[in-house]
């Protein structure tokens, strides 16, 4: 390119925030905030609404002009190529002439398990929700109580008496405004969390960003659906006629939730404010016509001049944009007597306990927003940042958000260039009331977390497993961190680094002082990782074996259990084959050992539990194992497998000496070949499997499989003849 080009020079000029300096780098510029990474990851407090629409138009205009600088130097590269159309690599692409910087509309950032007794008449023995953490509980679409079923299905909030097992029959069914998703039961009273379409919400508005459900994070983004979130409170003192009492209506979507006791810690994600009008493509510029009067001082000037009044047009559109009404907001209603009563405090419009990020990381609000049931208290806490993967204990929450250099306005860890990916984490204090949840502080790691099994507290210590590239690069390498909050600061004290050079993190997980690390690219190392001197981590141990394991659950002290992909060898790379369940002897740290091995189906199988913990139910008291599972046989290498041979729930017995033992399948319907197509099949990808069973449960010696239409229930003898079959459809 030649000098013609000013690059950063106009934007320096126009001052468009304390400091800012945007170039048309992928970086953002050396105007950004400084590479020091840590001192970078704290938030500040607001003082007012002000301040928060302050930073927005800040980070609005940072955006806007990356973009229209992006913008700028294809303009001008077109003009040197005589009139060809060059994008950031080098390619053609499309120019428009109004619409988005970035998209073609407005401007907008880019963005455990065994319960125990019950009341007489239910089970002695039942498993629940596979969680992450003892005494926090995880949000699903089913719950249990080890006598009643509770369970989001078609539209409906259902309640089955499940006990006796053969009896199981429905006691109620409750349509639920929007799209059921997630829901928690404790103590007579059933939260559910719903998605709304856009016009349901206060502005109409919907996050462009939204990527769906979340669970894995190999291939996904933490950011929810996108849609308005409802929750709606229901009184179940009479199973029979559940009663709504409270609903909230938040104009964010969900992303994630907690239950510790009563009180609940939901994760909402709004949208990102957006400016109509604003534009990339100067009016009335014709790079065609200047490129016909060939390259000279003249026609670059026009080019930047045209694009100098468009930076002033539309920074002038976003100094008058009313910011304010897109600001975060919740509709709060309590039901007495079946008579509406909304709440007049709106906890979100005098921005009390916001927070503003300093890494320049989009404009879009994280508000962690508990609530207690049975109570009409509400407590928001609002971080303008990021969403990102969600790990809590009963005292802290911590928000993982994913950042990638080039995406991120001012790259604020090291250099972007060696260190294309960083986390940065904020911690929050979590209340056992209805309370705005404190902030504590945040931190940055090298390297982008997989999902929440990334991350673990223990003893004062935030352990943290990361990723920095992307296969096949050969320099993608992992790291595994230890932070301590000081102060307002997490901060770094000790770390693995440059584990697995060449290889990517398939799923992580931490006990005690002992943290286990799958990495992957033809062959699957565990890698046994010593936390006893937090701030000095250690790899013992390293154990190399076909395939890859996508989560691990421990069975005992000395024992993991995983669930993953077998795997074929190619040489320079692997291709993935039928689900594989392990159980490793980890007893001595130093010499981690495969003692059992269990391949089911070939390339295609899949299971919801090897990309969703909540799908794995380990039944501790009577060591079995219930997994879903679509078997598909026939398939080799790069082939998927032609034949589905089995949909439904498969029942192990586990035991770390004789390791699993098949007690059979509860079968459901294998689908119609005339089907169009949706749902399941044999073409499943390791990293979005789904199967047609979704959960399972364990009461005493029955197991109830669920489907999206169905619950089957066998004793655990006779797992193929079902004792009773109930319908999930209306």
């Amino acid at each position: 390119m030649r000098s013609f080009y000013r690059g950063c020079t106009l934007v320096s000029l126009l001052a468009l925030g304390a400091g800012f300096a945007a170039c048309s780098s992928g970086s953002g510029g050396s105007g950004g905030p400084a590479q020091t990474g840590l001192a970078q990851s704290a938030l500040t407090p607001a003082t007012s609404c002000d301040d928060v629409e302050a930073l927005l138009r800040e980070r609005l205009k940072q955006n806007m002009a990356k973009s229209v600088e992006a913008a700028r130097e294809s303009a001008l590269q077109q003009l040197e190529a005589g009139c060809v159309w060059f994008g950031e690599d080098g390619g053609p692409v499309g120019a428009s002439s109004s619409g988005s910087a970035s998209s073609g509309g407005p401007v907008s950032a880019p963005t455990e398990e065994g319960g125990g007794g019950v009341d007489d008449g239910g089970a002695k023995e039942y498993s629940t929700t596979n969680t992450q953490e003892a005494d926090v509980d995880e949000a699903d679409f089913i719950k249990n109580d080890g006598e009643n079923v509770y369970i989001l299905a078609h539209g409906q909030f259902q309640i089955f008496d499940a006990w006796p097992a053969a009896d199981i029959h429905r006691v109620a069914s409750v349509a639920i405004e929007g799209e059921p998703k997630k829901l928690f039961v404790h103590e007579k009273r059933a939260l559910v969390y719903s998605s709304l379409s856009a016009s349901s919400s206060p502005d109409g508005e919907i996050a462009y960003y939204s990527s769906g459900e979340c669970t894995y994070g190999y291939d996904c983004e933490f950011t929810g659906d996108g849609t308005p979130l409802l929750v709606t409170e229901f009184d179940i003192s009479d199973l029979t006629a559940p009663t709504v009492v409270r609903t909230l209506k938040f104009s964010g979507s969900f992303i994630n939730a907690r239950r510790i006791g009563a009180a609940v810690h939901t994760i909402v994600a709004s949208h990102e404010p957006t400016v109509e009008g604003l534009s990339t493509w100067p009016e009335g510029l014709d790079v065609c016509s200047l490129s016909d009067q060939g390259v000279n001082p003249s026609t670059v000037a026009a080019v930047n001049s045209a694009y100098d009044k468009l930076l002033e047009k539309n920074i002038a559109l976003i100094d008058a944009a009313p910011l304010d009404i897109q600001l975060p907001s919740v509709e709060d209603t309590v039901y007495r007597d079946g008579v509406a009563s909304p709440k007049s405090h709106e906890p979100f419009a005098s921005c009390e306990n916001f927070y503003l990020s300093n890494t320049g990381d989009g404009q879009s609000f994280l508000s962690v927003v508990s609530t207690e049931l049975g109570t009409e208290a509400l407590g928001q806490t609002t971080i303008v940042g990021r969403p990102g993967a969600v790990y809590a204990t009963a005292d802290s929450l911590y928000v993982a958000s994913r950042h990638q250099y080039g995406q991120t306005y001012g790259w604020f860890y090291d250099d972007g260039k060696a260190t294309p990916d960083a986390t940065t984490i904020h911690k929050f204090a979590l209340s056992e009331r209805a309370a705005p949840s404190a902030y504590l502080g945040s931190g940055v790691v090298k390297g982008r977390v997989l999902n929440q099994f990334a991350l673990s507290e223990h003893e004062g210590y935030l352990r943290v497993a990361t990723t920095t590239g992307h296969l096949p690069d050969p320099d993608t390498h992992n790291t595994v961190a230890s932070l301590k909050q000081e102060g307002g600061e997490l901060v770094v004290k000790g770390m693995v680094d440059h584990l697995a050079p060449g290889e990517d993190i398939r799923s992580a997980r931490f006990y005690g002082d002992v943290g286990f690390v799958v990495t992957f690219k033809k062959t699957d190392p565990l890698y046994t990782i010593d936390f006893s001197e937090p701030e000095a981590p250690r790899v013992r141990g390293e154990l190399k074996i076909p395939g890859f394991s996508t989560y691990m659950h421990m069975i005992d002290e000395g024992h993991v259990m995983s669930i993953g992909y077998d795997a074929d060898d190619q040489g320079d790379f692997a291709w993935f084959q039928g689900i594989l369940l392990q159980i490793f002897d980890v007893t001595d740290l130093d010499a981690p050992t495969l003692t059992h091995k269990e391949v089911i189906g070939t390339r295609g199988s899949a299971s919801d539990a090897a990309t969703n913990h909540l799908a794995f139910n380990y039944f501790t008291q009577r060591g079995l194992l219930g997994i879903p599972m679509v078997i598909c046989e026939g398939g080799s290498g790069g082939d998927f497998g032609d034949t589905m041979t089995f949909s439904g729930l498969l029942v192990y017995k586990v035991d770390p000496g004789a390791g699993f033992t098949s007690v059979g399948g509860v079968p459901h319907p294998l689908p119609d070949a005339s089907a169009d197509g949706n749902g399941p099949s044999c073409g499943n990808w390791w990293s979005s499997a789904t199967s047609f069973v979704k959960r399972s449960v364990f009461m005493e010696d029955h197991v109830y499989s669920v489907s999206e239409d169905e619950i089957r229930v066998a004793n655990i003898s006779d797992l193929a003849a079902p004792e009773a079959v109930v319908s999930l459809v209306p």
